[in-house]
């Protein structure tokens, strides 16, 4: 499934049309069927993202988990692409040569999430 696939998909799950969404997050018309040929920026994907509730991963398709990790209120779009990025680095996860489960997966994911956001909280001193 395509990025913009998904964006459809996600949009008719809430009853709105793609020229709704993109009146409500303030693009131009079509700015969304352009995606069909285009990859959009960064700070796109993650306006895309936040917009549905859905993790960048999911957009691209790198995932079928939608959530998104969800961050401090001190953190900036650019401290969420950052830990997607470091998560994104860890994807091929295994123990004893065996790949871990998704479950599995998860729950190291989400244990990297604490940390990373610990470590950037002492990090801008907050």
């Amino acid at each position: 499934m395509t990025t913009f696939e998904r964006i459809k998909k996600l949009a008719k799950k809430q009853g709105k049309s793609l020229n709704i969404v993109e009146e409500e997050l303030g693009y131009g018309k079509n700015v969304l069927y352009r995606l069909k040929n285009t990859n959009p920026s960064a700070e796109r994907l993650g306006e895309i993202a936040n917009y549905f509730d859905v993790s960048v991963d999911y957009l691209l398709g790198r995932t079928e988990t939608q959530t998104t990790p969800k961050a401090p209120e001190w953190a900036t779009q650019e401290d969420v692409l950052d830990l997607m990025d470091m998560l994104d680095s860890n994807v091929n996860m295994a123990y004893g040569g065996e790949e871990l489960t998704e479950e599995e997966k998860q729950r190291v994911k989400d244990v990297l999430t604490g940390i990373f956001w610990e470590k950037l909280q002492k990090k801008k001193g907050l």
